[in-house]
């Protein structure tokens, strides 16, 4: 059915579909403690779809591949491009640590196997999405070299009707699990000093396999968690591990006057249905009165 609102926020102007870390290997091989990450990543892509949703684009934020295989990125173009041609939505990539820039080069993108940084530009319609690469090639920690972000400035010279997002993998924000103090994003205030008092609404990352958020430079940072397996964070910092549980991905909402970020779970959980698309008619054939007396009022 049609989007409705019953509230004082008019509907998102653009969505996004917000994943992150699929880590993906050859020849469907599993992962660590025997993590099947295609598995995974196929739940995560059946949930996508099953939410009905018609993104403006589907946002990956990099470890992409585990290895950085050929035929991981093969594997990954297989099951991801499907969905989104029958969503009608641009794929974004977005390089991480775990990937190798002339392998993805090449296997998702259809460009020369080389190690220039995978950038790119997405108009949606008004709202601009940058992705930067912030990888370091043959390291794991995260930086973003003086040319990079010389062309980041010269892009946001000019603002975006909707505002830019920008994507990258490691994200500018601090963790209270000490392993990633040491594979954090670098001089970070040197994208901070670009992006301040520019368009930029929201910054979209990965790396941490935990959903967190915070602000960066005054601007909201959104992490979404992996696909392939998520930090138990229910553990001492020190001793937080992977484990095959609490895979989600994110969904945005773009307005015009603020970015929401949900965490969708994959889970296989028994669910009510006292509401659907029949409620939802029925309360929008009501006034707004009428419908706070139907369902906020309490019974007494």
């Amino acid at each position: 059915m049609a989007t409705v609102h019953f509230g004082q926020y008019a509907p998102a102007r653009r969505t996004i579909l917000h994943l992150s870390d699929t880590h993906l290997l050859a020849d469907d091989a599993l992962l660590g403690i025997g993590i099947d990450t295609a598995a995974n990543l196929r739940r995560t892509l059946e949930a996508v779809e099953r939410m009905q949703v018609r993104p403006d684009a589907i946002v990956f934020t990099g470890d992409l591949t585990d290895l950085g295989e050929p035929d991981a990125y093969r594997l990954l173009r297989e099951a991801v491009e499907p969905v989104a041609e029958r969503l009608a939505a641009p794929v974004v990539w977005v390089a991480g640590n775990h990937d190798e820039r002339p392998a993805l080069r090449r296997g998702l993108l259809d460009l020369a196997p080389t190690q220039e940084p995978v950038t790119g530009v997405w108009d949606l319609d008004g709202l601009r999405l940058i992705a930067l690469d912030s990888t370091v090639p043959g390291w794991h920690h995260g930086d973003l070299d003086a040319g990079q972000l010389e062309w980041l400035a010269g892009v946001l010279a000019t603002p975006a009707p909707l505002g830019t997002v920008l994507a990258l993998h490691h994200p500018p924000l601090p963790s209270h699990v000490p392993l990633f103090d040491i594979l954090e994003l670098r001089d970070q205030s040197r994208l901070a000093d670009v992006i301040r008092g520019t368009d930029v609404r929201s910054i979209l990352a990965g790396h941490l396999h935990y959903s967190t958020s915070g602000t960066f430079a005054g601007i909201p940072v959104s992490v979404a968690a992996a696909t392939c397996y998520t930090m138990n964070l229910a553990r001492p910092a020190a001793s937080v591990n992977g484990m095959d549980a609490g895979h989600s991905f994110h969904l945005v909402h773009v307005y015009d006057d603020t970015i929401t970020h949900a965490v969708v779970p994959v889970v296989d959980a028994p669910t009510g249905d006292y509401f659907s698309e029949e409620w939802v008619a029925r309360m929008a054939a009501m006034s707004p009165a009428e419908r706070l007396e139907v369902f906020s009022r309490k019974p007494t």
